[in-house]
């Protein structure tokens, strides 16, 4: 299987090998993830480019295997930039969203810290052994395990990432360890770089597909243009990530850097979606079921990112800058 290099060259570092036959089930999926947890190859630290690869990679096959895998490398890198030991055996998430309607409060007794109410997009709760968990404005590692978690099995309706349930949980006086200070999880330059970590996954999504237009004969001149298109795209994405990657380890501010790649990425995997469909038709979407989930999965993933909200936020960041950006 050949593997996502984000740099052309290949200096031996990316020499990570992902093949189809590890990412076929979630459990499959999360016991890659723990393999890879081993290398200890952590976002900032020289090697982010081969990280990121390898995250693409994943996705090219199976981006329900992205999705599973890639919160519980971000989940240690988290813990490996708050100095916190952690068990890479165990499978990991990362349970920060903010939903209106749900609370989620986090208090101080004499059992030490507890957390109490509903967390709403808690992605593979009821298959992880722990997570990453915001809560009164402050990170808390939970061991998903706790007879006071309850998992809502039946709020995941989705058609796409349908492997990997992101419903509400409910937490009654669950015992929690604080992950670095108030404030911390927002404030790390890592909370950047794992943005970033998720938009090679979005883009390894789309070289999927573009390999699906690929290898469908008979080529056409449009479906000859929507590959040319494709490439040109994909390939100016890959120098985008390959240059934040690098200005990652250089430890270069990163909070315009992931809002740009995460910008850049997402209209990129959007027109991918689009010029796939122009030129395949309806056929692989009712009759492959590969290209159909994958289809479905990389529609729902790329809702991470908040399409106009975030080019909002973008443009609000290069106001406040105050310096004329190009």
């Amino acid at each position: 299987m050949k593997t996502i290099s984000l740099s052309k060259l290949d200096d031996g570092r990316l020499t990570r090998h992902v093949s189809a036959e590890a990412v076929t089930s979630v459990d499959a999926a999360l016991e890659l993830g723990r393999q890879l947890a081993t290398e200890a190859i952590y976002p900032g630290e020289g090697a982010t480019g081969e990280l990121w690869g390898t995250l693409a990679s994943i996705a090219a096959i199976d981006l329900g295997a992205a999705r599973a895998i890639e919160p519980h490398l971000d989940a240690l890198a988290i813990l490996n930039e708050a100095d916190v030991a952690a068990d890479p055996s165990r499978s990991w998430g990362v349970f920060a969203s903010e939903a209106p309607g749900t609370t989620l409060e986090a208090v101080e007794g004499d059992l030490g810290w507890t957390i109490s109410g509903t967390k709403q997009w808690c992605s593979l709760a009821g298959s992880l052994d722990s997570a990453l968990i915001t809560a009164s404005g402050r990170l808390w590692s939970v061991d998903l395990h706790d007879a006071g978690i309850t998992v809502d099995t039946a709020a995941w309706r989705s058609r796409g990432l349908v492997e990997i349930p992101s419903g509400p949980v409910t937490f009654d006086t669950v015992g929690v360890e604080p992950v670095g200070a108030a404030g911390w999880y927002l404030e790390r330059p890592g909370f950047h770089w794992g943005g970033i970590g998720v938009a090679a996954c979005w883009f390894g999504g789309a070289v999927g597909l573009a390999r699906t237009l690929f290898n469908a004969p008979p080529r056409g001149d449009f479906a000859l243009m929507h590959l040319g298109a494709i490439d040109e795209q994909l390939e100016a994405c890959r120098v985008v990530l390959t240059e934040a990657a690098d200005a990652v380890d250089r430890r270069e501010p990163a909070r315009l850097l992931a809002k740009r790649v995460r910008a850049t990425v997402a209209r990129t995997v959007e027109d991918v979606l689009l010029r796939v469909g122009h030129a395949l038709g309806p056929a692989p979407l009712a009759l492959d079921g590969a290209h159909a989930k994958r289809v479905a999965d990389l529609q729902l993933y790329l809702r991470q990112h908040h399409a106009e909200k975030d080019l909002a936020s973008l443009g609000g960041a290069l106001v406040d800058g105050g310096e004329l950006p190009w």
